[in-house]
C-alpha cells in the first residue's frame, strides 16, 4: 500500500514537471514569435492606399502638373498676385485688385522665366482685368462652364499666397451664386465659395476641377465680423463664364462692352449709416432721367435697404439693365419721396 502511494506520489510529480515544461515551452515559443512577427512588420513596408484613395492622390497630382505652367506670378512694386495664361498671343488674366494703379508689371512663370507684362484692360465692377507679354511659348489654361457646378465638387486652388509660387490647396465647392462685398463699392454677383484655402497672393490664380479646368478665379476670402480675422476655410471665386466673357471682351476690344451690370448713374459716398449721398449725377443717365438729383440721399432701391455704398452696390449686383425700380429718396430740405428708375447697362471703362 505505501509501495503504491509512493508510485502514484512519484507519477504526479513527473506530471506535473511535464506540465511546467511544456507550458514554458509554450509560453517560450510564443514569445519568440511575436518578436519574430514584430520584427519582420518593422522591416516590411506599410500596404499600399486603397485603389480609389490612389486615384484621387493621382488626380491631384496630374492636376497640378497640367495647370501650374499655366498660372503666374504677377508683382508690382506694392505686392503681388497671381494670373492665368488666358490665350496663346499672351493675354493673362487676373484680378483688377492685383494690378489696380499700375500699367507695367513683371510676370514669373512658373518655370522661373521673367517676363514685362503691360496693361491690356480692366473692369474694376468685376474685379477683372487682363494683361499682356510679348513672350511665346506660354500654355494656356482650359476654362470649364461654370453653370455645371455643384455643391460638394473637388477643387485645387493654384497660386503664389505670400509669394510661395506654384502652391496648391485643395477643397470643394462650398456654395454657389453667392453675392459678396469687397469694399470700396464693389460687390460681385454668382461667386464660388470653396473651402480650398485662399491667401494673399492667390488673387488672380486658378480655381480647377479634378479634370484640370479653370472654374473660377480666387479672389477674396472672408474675414470675421467679430474679430477681423481671416476666416479659414472660406473662399470665394469668380466664375469661369464671368471671367472668359468680360476677358475676352477685353482682349477683343481693350475695355467692356457689354456688362451685363444695372448701372444707376450716380456718383455716392456714405452718410455713416443714414443711406447713400449721391455727389455726381450722369446727365442723360437713369437717375438723371427719374429726376435724381445731386443731394439726394437714397434709402433703398427695389425695397431693399442702402444704408452704405456697398449695400447700394449689393442690391445693384442682383439686378440687370432694363429693369424698373422703385428708388426710395431723402431730398436734401428733409422730405421723402420715391422715383421710378428704369436702370441702364454699366459701361465699360
Amino acid at each position: 500500500m505505501n509501495r503504491l502511494r509512493l508510485a502514484l506520489v512519484v507519477l504526479a510529480v513527473l506530471f506535473a514537471a511535464a506540465l511546467v515544461a511544456a507550458l514554458v515551452g509554450f509560453t517560450t515559443g510564443r514569445s519568440t514569435s511575436l518578436s519574430a512577427n514584430a520584427k519582420q512588420s518593422r522591416a516590411v513596408p506599410s500596404a499600399a492606399p486603397p485603389a480609389g484613395v490612389a486615384a484621387l492622390q493621382n488626380a491631384f497630382v496630374s492636376v497640378f502638373r497640367r495647370v501650374s505652367p499655366s498660372v503666374v506670378q504677377i508683382s508690382t512694386s506694392q505686392g503681388l498676385g497671381s494670373g492665368i495664361v488666358f490665350d496663346s498671343q499672351g493675354d493673362i488674366v487676373t484680378n483688377n485688385h492685383v494690378v489696380s494703379g499700375f500699367k507695367s508689371f513683371t510676370v514669373t512663370t512658373s518655370n522661373g522665366k521673367k517676363l514685362t507684362g503691360k496693361l491690356v484692360g480692366a473692369f474694376p465692377a468685376d474685379d477683372l482685368a487682363v494683361i499682356k507679354v510679348s513672350a511665346g511659348g506660354l500654355t494656356p489654361a482650359t476654362f470649364a462652364d461654370s453653370s455645371k457646378l455643384e455643391v460638394g465638387d473637388i477643387v485645387m486652388a493654384i497660386g503664389n499666397p505670400l509669394g510661395l509660387a506654384s502652391s496648391v490647396t485643395e477643397g470643394i465647392v462650398s456654395a454657389l451664386n453667392r453675392t459678396e462685398s469687397e469694399g470700396g463699392g464693389v460687390t460681385l454677383p454668382n461667386v464660388i465659395q470653396t473651402s480650398a484655402p485662399i491667401n494673399p497672393g492667390n488673387s488672380g490664380g486658378a480655381l480647377v476641377d479634378i479634370s484640370g479646368r479653370v472654374v473660377g478665379i480666387p479672389t477674396l476670402g472672408a474675414t470675421d465680423p467679430e474679430f477681423g480675422s481671416t476666416a479659414a476655410g472660406i473662399g470665394f471665386a469668380i466664375p469661369s463664364n464671368v471671367v472668359t466673357d468680360i476677358a475676352g471682351q477685353i482682349v477683343k476690344n481693350g475695355h467692356v462692352v457689354d456688362s451685363h451690370r444695372a448701372y444707376l448713374g450716380v456718383e455716392v459716398g456714405d452718410t455713416f449709416g443714414s443711406g447713400v449721398y449721391i455727389g455726381s449725377v450722369t446727365a442723360g443717365g437713369p437717375a438723371a432721367k427719374a429726376g435724381i438729383a445731386v443731394g439726394d440721399v437714397i434709402t433703398s432701391v427695389a425695397g431693399k435697404q442702402t444704408q452704405t455704398t456697398d449695400d447700394l452696390s449689393g442690391v445693384l449686383a442682383g439686378l440687370r439693365p432694363g429693369q424698373t425700380v422703385k428708388v426710395a429718396l431723402t431730398k436734401q430740405g428733409g422730405a421723402r419721396t420715391t422715383a421710378s428708375v428704369t436702370l441702364g447697362e454699366y459701361p465699360g471703362t
